[in-house]
């Protein structure tokens, strides 16, 4: 039986749907305090239906299986209620200088 002439399974159509729109995930500009630095990344709408329900801080494995890509350190730290779907990020300032061959564990 192929892929058309079945229903897809909701892990197929959302790996489907990631590939589909990974392309318009929009990454903001990054923006900085003392200690952090910080970025948001917004998901375009068919990737919404993808989020957490309910809404929660994502561990990176779940963010990046939403097709967002980004360098390593990063961290989910905030949902903001009225916009879920604009994820927001932090990680210690200077991430890459400090630790460029990645953080130890």
């Amino acid at each position: 039986m192929s892929l058309n002439s079945r229903k897809l399974t909701s892990e197929e159509q959302k790996k489907l749907d990631i590939e589909k729109y990974e392309g318009e995930i929009y990454y903001s500009e990054r923006y900085y305090d003392d200690e952090f630095e910080y970025r948001h990344v917004t998901l375009p709408e068919p990737l919404r239906k993808y989020l957490p329900n309910p809404n929660r801080i994502m561990q990176e494995k779940e963010w990046r299986g939403l097709g967002v890509r980004q360098s390593p350190g990063w961290e989910h730290y905030m949902v903001h209620a009225p916009e879920p779907h604009v994820l927001l990020f932090k990680r210690e300032r200077d991430y890459q200088v400090k630790y460029p061959f990645g953080k130890p564990q």
